[in-house]
């Protein structure tokens, strides 16, 4: 990745506004996870430590833009980072009218999407933004994909844009998945819909040696492979596109297994009477919400020798027991092997840590839309705007 970092600007008794993902689930005024919040807290002490002021902008939700709405105010975020940085995290409710920040203090501004022209990267919002500080940091990987006024307008007016160290390793992740991968390079894209992942496994053809679908996703796999797969999930309309990306990966020699045995039952309830049934034997009641233990074995032996592999999307409905083996099998796969794994998008790193397995895996990254636009071959906006700040 192109871009100048932390380390590569003076930070001492300057103001640094931060771009950061604390996204977070809140209840009643309530933190719930924190997981996000505690990933940039070595970034705001970098700054710290430089002798910096820093100032936080983030976004939480998806409201109304332009409208206050007291469930997604990032106030309960800086009261809960307090108590995490051990120290007082101040909050600004109205930033675009200036904040108060020495060097040494911390301050949290409201979400940014409560702002006219946040969404529509307004020009002056960027530069309203932009000289909030001396420097500006993107460290919000999971928002990098939006050309919005405080991930990318942002950085093309900041006097300094710099990536911050969270962006510059999802990058980095990216780059040695894409650029430079140990072979074989296996893909296990899972999912309800092709529609939502069609660019990334046409790309994912041209770049693996093989390619495992699950989930809805092999459903409609399955369907162009002449299986009839009775009331599952299919998409009926890119059954001639799942058909075509069949052809595409034999013409290039991707190896494309499909699953052979699937976990059927009438509905998707807990507990409900799963019965596992070969792929050529479903009734026409039957809905498949997980892949059978035969996939699974064909699945690890294929993986045994792969030297890179990357996971975006649970092969099974893993919300819903017992509908999760399949998924946590492979992630078991994933953390048995030797090679180097790479788990991306919030449902795959929550069903990786729902299992225990985190720990066991290469890398895990939170950012599912940015990263899967990498995956599909696109430059992200933030990206670009840092590339071109350190030219």
């Amino acid at each position: 990745m192109k871009a100048l970092t932390m380390n590569d600007v003076d930070m001492k008794g300057k103001r640094v506004v931060m771009r950061v993902d604390v996204n977070v689930p809140i209840k009643d005024g309530v933190v719930k996870s924190d997981k996000r919040i505690r990933a940039v807290l070595p970034t705001i002490r970098k700054a710290l430590d430089a002798g910096a002021g820093v100032i936080l902008l983030a976004h939480l939700g998806r409201p109304t833009e332009g409208v206050f709405e007291e469930q997604f105010s990032l106030r309960p975020v800086a009261e809960h980072m307090s108590g995490l940085l051990g120290m007082p995290v101040a909050f600004c409710a109205d930033p675009l009218n200036g904040v108060d920040c020495q060097p040494g203090q911390v301050v949290l501004c409201e979400n940014v999407r409560f702002f006219k022209g946040e969404k529509k990267n307004s020009e002056e919002l960027a530069a309203k933004y932009a000289a909030m500080g001396d420097v500006y940091v993107m460290d919000a990987f999971g928002a990098a994909h939006r050309a919005q006024a405080s991930t990318e307008g942002a950085l093309r007016k900041a006097a300094k844009a710099v990536a911050g160290p969270l962006m510059f390793a999802e990058m980095e992740a990216a780059t040695r998945l894409l650029d430079q991968p140990k072979r074989p390079l296996y893909a296990i894209i899972g999912g309800s819909k092709v529609s939502t992942k069609l660019t990334v496994l046409e790309n994912l053809l041209k770049q693996v040696d093989g390619l495992i679908v699950g989930g809805g996703i092999a459903n409609t796999f399955l369907e162009a492979a002449g299986c009839s797969m009775g009331a599952s999930l299919v998409e009926k309309d890119l059954i001639p596109e799942a058909k075509r990306l069949i052809e595409m990966a034999k013409e290039r020699g991707v190896l494309l297994p499909l699953p052979t045995d699937v976990v059927v039952a009438p509905a998707l309830d807990r507990g409900a009477e799963a019965v596992t049934k070969p792929v050529s034997a479903l009734a026409a009641d039957d809905s498949a919400f997980d892949i059978g233990p035969a996939t699974v074995a064909e699945y690890a032996k294929i993986l045994a020798n792969a030297q890179t592999i990357v996971w975006n999307g649970p092969v099974g409905a893993f919300e819903t027991a017992p509908f999760d083996k399949g998924s946590k099998a492979i992630a078991e796969l994933l953390a048995q092997s030797q090679a180097y794994t790479l788990v991306c998008g919030g449902d795959t790193v929550a069903a990786v840590e729902a299992f225990g397995l985190a720990p066991k895996m290469g890398y895990l990254s939170t950012g599912g839309g940015a990263f899967l636009e990498v995956l599909e071959g696109k430059t992200l906006p933030a990206v670009a705007a840092l590339a071109d700040a350190a030219k």
